[in-house]
């Protein structure tokens, strides 16, 4: 299905081809975007990154980046071979004055994804294949772009003689929108308040936006763990899986059950987190048909879980897409003392308990407290016999549990080889005082009793587990069906926070605030070396300050248009989404370093006044600016339907519409006020050097300037 919506975008970026610039400019431009998706595939087989969810999307999303470099290319030489110019005169002029800028452009797209491609953390790993797909696929669409299209549009495209030459800009639609920037440029002080506010405003925004980590997965899978009381029978374990196993088998929307008994199952996705080895604890993987089916079936297997097996902890779970965060929401306690960090806990879940239209479950990972009976050690007697406790410990254990004595390979499996006492001698309640141990110091066996005075029933925590050698008890919290983690977290934060933690004691959130915490933390660790590169990029392609500055002037203005549809579409502010915030300013910054360059262009080697300079490169860039926004965004529709995606395509398309805006309006605005400095310096040598005369000053007149062809705002 994925594989699906790839071929859908592209079939759609063609489609708007051919319908805006014609069938023979679809045709090149489709080309190399085809040829450009075959040489990403092949690199990607050399490189053994799979064929995925998240490097199909990775395909999809650079797809209107991909689309850019050869629509900038193509479009340039359609313009210049309608003027009359031959196709090899078209190709080197174009590629002279674009390979560059594209290059560096597709250098900072690569770039806006090698924080999260090259971070550390499990985040990093499971979007690893993200990065390297679109850094493989821009790279092969510059290289096509100047290459492959060139190739193409000399066979297509047709030199028009000199008597059809026409302006190809010479139309209403052009001419209004110089008439856009024209006003623009008047009022750029007005057009850049209205931005800095239409900024602030989309901040804001993002504070009413739903916040979430990674999205539960549409994979109809969901899991049942089961853990009864440490130390049950694996037995005992199976037993009371089969009980559930029929139950779910039943079921019409049940499609398998696959039981695993003692232990989870081998780690089968990036996503899954195997379990240790435990005779108590158990796991069902439920496959259904159709995803839709899965809250009502889990709501239902929850509530028959809890009827028929009440002495077990059951948990119902979906696949989420993304690292593993093992509860939703969850506090760790740590300290010296187990039974004060067992009463803290208890205070952690009252809150927690509290609050049940969030969360649903609440347990500990220390699990429940159990009686044991321990021997009571007769030191002075066992030292006259030269035993001790760790002697009677391995009696005990034969006589009991059994001793683990080595393993017994078969294939890949280890199976343990268990000594223990034969099962029959295990009935008599006096079996462990009759027990034979070794004495030392006489030489020879004497009988358990001889150095125990007796049994003792205690509470004990049986499973204590450690962080830094420190005893750490976990109180985890799963959240009610439609309710987004970090919601659960924000109402029962203060509330945990605020109990009073003895001196010695501190507690601190794990779950999936701390997971999401650490991917930010590790991005904003990798960002700062990617916007540096980024900018210094820009720095280098255009060697002035001033201009590098316009462009990453409006970087934080493409907020806006997320903002705004997100909100309009209620979905919630994701690490995906948070991709395409990233996917969205390397396209940006694409489109404004070759506007920027067109407009330093024809400002330098036509000689044209900067605010007519302003106009022409405009128009030059409005169709491919625009062509690539529709693609991109038309592109993205298949990617709606998909959980996983969803928020991104809504960030890209939403914000790839303003940062359109900004692109066609606010660049020329922030250029012409940057630089005005320059402009005032040119218009001043050009007063030096321009002869006195007595007509009326003809030279000078704004409709001369027009009707002139070398000054003409349609020129490319």
């Amino acid at each position: 299905a994925f594989l699906l919506n790839l071929v859908m975008s592209v079939t759609v970026v063609i489609a708007v081809l051919a319908i805006f610039m014609g069938w023979r400019a679809a045709i090149v431009v489709g080309g190399s975007l085809l040829l450009t998706v075959s040489l990403s595939l092949f690199f990607m087989n050399i490189f053994d990154i799979k064929v995925e969810r998240i490097s199909l999307g990775a395909l999809i999303i650079a797809m209107g980046m991909l689309v850019d470099n050869a629509i900038v290319v193509a479009e340039g030489m359609q313009v210049q071979m309608r003027r009359g110019r031959r196709a090899i005169e078209a190709a080197d002029s174009v590629a002279r004055r674009t390979q560059i800028p594209l290059l560096g452009a597709t250098a900072i797209g690569i770039l806006a994804f090698a924080g999260i491609g090259l971070s550390p953390d499990s985040s990093g790993e499971f979007m690893f294949s993200l990065f390297a797909v679109i850094a493989i696929s821009l790279t092969a669409s510059w290289v096509l772009a100047v290459t492959a299209t060139p190739l193409l549009a000399s066979y297509f495209f047709r030199t028009e003689s000199s008597a059809q030459a026409a302006d190809p800009f010479d139309s209403a639609f052009f001419r209004a929108y110089g008439r856009l920037v024209g006003g623009a440029l008047r009022i750029r002080y007005l057009i850049i308040i209205l931005l800095v506010g239409a900024t602030l405003a989309g901040l804001a925004g993002m504070g009413a936006i739903r916040q979430q980590f990674f999205p539960p997965s549409t994979t109809p899978i969901l899991y049942l763990n089961y853990q009864a009381t440490p130390g049950t029978s694996i037995h005992t374990t199976s037993q009371d899986l089969a009980v559930l196993e029929d139950w779910l088998l039943d079921r019409p929307e049940v499609v398998s059950a696959t039981t695993t008994a003692g232990a989870s199952m081998t780690r089968f996705l990036l996503t899954y987190t195997p379990e240790d080895p435990d005779s108590s604890y158990g796991q069902i993987v439920v496959r259904v048909g159709e995803y839709g089916q899965i809250p009502a079936l889990r709501e239902a297997l929850t509530a028959f879980s809890a009827r028929a097996l009440p002495w077990a902890e059951t948990r119902v779970q979906q696949i989420i897409y993304g690292p593993p965060v093992g509860a939703d929401v969850e506090a760790r306690l740590s300290g010296p003392d187990a039974a004060t960090l067992r009463s803290l806990a208890a205070q952690v879940q009252e809150v927690f308990e509290d609050q049940t239209a969030l969360l649903m479950v609440e347990r500990t990972d220390w699990r429940q407290p159990e009686l044991v009976t321990q021997p009571i050690f007769a030191s002075d007697r066992a030292q006259r016999l030269g035993i001790t406790r760790n002697d009677l410990a391995i009696v005990t254990a034969l006589a009991t549990d059994g001793l683990q004595a080595g393993n017994l390979r078969e294939t890949d499996r280890l199976i343990p080889i268990i000594l223990r006492t034969p099962k029959d001698q295990q009935l008599v309640g006096s079996e462990i005082l009759d027990q034979p141990i070794y004495s030392s110091t006489a030489g020879a066996f004497t009988s358990v009793a001889q150095v125990v005075d007796g049994f003792e029933v205690l509470t004990r925590n049986t499973l204590i587990h450690r962080r830094d050698r420190v005893p750490t008890i976990s109180v985890q919290a799963f959240t009610a069906p439609g309710v987004l983690p970090p919601e659960a977290f924000v109402e029962v934060r203060a509330a945990v926070e605020a109990i009073p933690l003895p001196a010695g004691y501190r507690m601190e959130w794990g779950g999936e605030y701390e997971t999401s915490l650490q991917a930010q933390e590790s991005l904003a660790r990798q960002m700062p070396l990617a916007l540096g590169s980024m900018f210094l990029i820009t720095l280098l392609l255009f060697g002035k300050i001033r201009q590098t500055l316009v462009i990453w002037t409006v970087v934080p203005m493409a907020v806006t248009g997320v903002s705004f549809g997100l909100l309009m579409t209620g979905l919630p502010f994701s690490f995906t989404a948070l991709l395409g915030l990233l996917s969205l300013s390397g396209m940006l910054i694409k489109n404004a370093i070759v506007l920027v360059e067109e407009i330093d262009t024809v400002n330098s080697e036509d000689g044209l006044p900067q605010r007519e300079a302003i106009i022409v490169a405009s128009i030059s860039r409005l169709r491919p600016v625009v062509l690539a926004s529709a693609t991109t965004i038309l592109g993205m529709i298949p990617l709606l339907s998909d959980d996983f995606f969803a928020a991104m395509a809504v960030s890209i398309m939403a914000g790839l519409g303003f940062a359109s805006i900004l692109t066609l309006i606010g660049i020329p605005a922030i250029y012409h006020t940057y630089l005005r400095k320059d402009d005032r310096a040119q218009a001043s040598r050009t007063d030096a050097a321009t002869p006195t005369t007595t007509g009326g000053g003809a030279l000078l007149d704004p409709k001369n300037c027009r009707s002139t062809p070398a000054l003409s705002p349609s020129r490319l």
